[in-house]
């Protein structure tokens, strides 16, 4: 799947006394990153919460190679690496305008009947979004 594209700016409350993006930051660019991916392919995590479905975070792993800083407008990648059975892993880039890699990592989600509490196949939604994406971009 190609990757996806959305920008960010580095307010000054995301930095720290040394005018760095505070390293805990990154999870809410991802966030940011998963959020709008969605969106741009017609789905929102509103809707599915409205059909008892939410989607925590179980696994987090971030690298850092070179730090943002304040008003630096950021670039975040965000690509489907796997939707498999309860979970969707994503894979992060995130990039300065100089297009150098600032960090890069991946979560894992599950899904979860918010109702029973309890993990859940992906919904079908999401798998035909994701496969009709992959199928349209000659990915299997």
């Amino acid at each position: 799947m190609e990757k996806f594209k959305t920008r960010s700016r580095i307010s000054y409350g995301d930095t720290d006394k040394m005018g760095y993006c505070y390293y805990g930051n990154y999870p809410k660019y991802y966030e940011i990153g998963r959020t709008e991916m969605l969106r741009s392919m017609g789905l929102t995590y509103r809707e599915l919460e409205e059909d008892g479905i939410i989607m925590p975070v179980v696994n987090m792993n971030i690298n850092y190679k070179k730090p943002a800083f304040y008003d630096d407008l950021i670039t975040i990648q965000t690509s489907l690496k796997e939707l498999k059975g309860s979970r969707i892993i994503f894979q992060y880039e995130i990039f300065n305008e100089k297009e150098e890699l600032l960090n890069y990592g991946e979560t894992t989600l599950a899904f979860i009947d918010v109702h029973r509490n309890r993990p859940v196949i992906a919904p079908e939604k999401i798998v035909r979004i994701f496969n009709d994406k992959s199928n349209s971009n000659g990915i299997k």
